[in-house]
């Protein structure tokens, strides 16, 4: 099966793949990045949460071709509502590289996390499906693995190696000081469908490629449900509404099927995300 095969079908709205000699600069230029991040840094190499999903497979794959992967520490971190799937699927991309890895259950930290918490019922609350405290947990799962990322990470003179992309970035889909507390983001610009392209040429096995992207911060969660709209829709309207110049009835026209609410969905995404993308704010003293 080919790249295209994998990234684009029929029902796409925008095609964003890139050409073969542009997906091949992409390639170089991601490795190239990775390499002299941790040669800024007078680093020992890199360490990487590995989710079993397709953004840190990715990631994973071009971090042992810049460094090699006996330069890289794989940490599989699962949590009380990780699926055995995910745990499988991160650990068999760390032994098919050949790089170090560790299976570290997340679960005791989120536990004594709530334990400690002032509001006794916050895990009642979460587990009832009751927002804001279902998201409150699930942050304080995605920061568990911050935490351990740099606790690793900083006994071994290694970088963290972030996993996040600009579909993920532009709409606020990450945990502030959780998935995006990182030295740095390889795949940072690059749109969903740009990343299943680049995971496929890179060889991230076809059953993480394909598989439906969820975060995990609570059972049966989708990034997609979550957001609303599939990510391919998203992608288009970001390029040409968000990174693009288009209006909201501009869009909708250039784009079949994408409506004028799911245009504004995204608006309202970016919009109330936007203190993520930036330092926190001090006074002008």
């Amino acid at each position: 099966m080919s790249t295209m095969d994998l990234v684009v079908d029929a029902d796409v709205p925008l095609d964003l793949t890139f050409s073969e000699a542009e997906l091949a600069a992409v390639r170089e230029q991601a490795t190239e990045f990775v390499a002299s991040v941790v040669e800024d840094a007078n680093a020992d190499g890199a360490v990487i949460g590995l989710s079993g999903g397709i953004d840190s497979s990715t990631v994973a794959y071009l971090a042992a071709e810049a460094l090699g992967p006996d330069k890289i520490h794989g940490l599989v971190m699962p949590s009380d509502v990780t699926s055995d799937e995910s745990t499988s699927d991160g650990t068999r991309v760390a032994e098919e590289l050949g790089i170090e890895y560790d299976v570290i259950d997340v679960a005791p930290v989120v536990d004594a996390v709530l334990d400690a918490a002032p509001d006794g019922g916050l895990r009642d609350r979460a587990g009832a499906g009751t927002d804001p405290a279902q998201t409150a947990v699930g942050n304080v799962r995605v920061r568990a693995r911050a935490v351990m990322n740099y606790a690793v990470a900083n006994a071994e003179a290694k970088v963290v190696l972030g996993t996040g992309n600009r579909s993920e970035a532009m709409t606020g889909y990450y945990t502030k000081y959780g998935d995006q507390a990182v030295d740095c983001n390889p795949i940072g610009p690059l749109y969903k469908q740009q990343v299943r392209q680049l995971a496929t040429d890179l060889g991230v096995p076809d059953r993480v490629v394909e598989k439906p992207p969820s975060a995990e911060m609570w059972l049966d969660q989708t990034d997609e449900g979550e957001l609303g709209l599939d990510y391919d829709t998203l992608d288009a309207i970001l390029a040409l509404h968000i990174d693009g110049p288009l209006s909201t009835a501009a869009t909708v026209r250039a784009v079949d099927d994408v409506s004028e609410a799911q245009v504004e969905r995204v608006d309202e995404l970016v919009a109330v995300s936007e203190h993520k993308r930036h330092m926190p704010p001090a006074p002008n003293i």
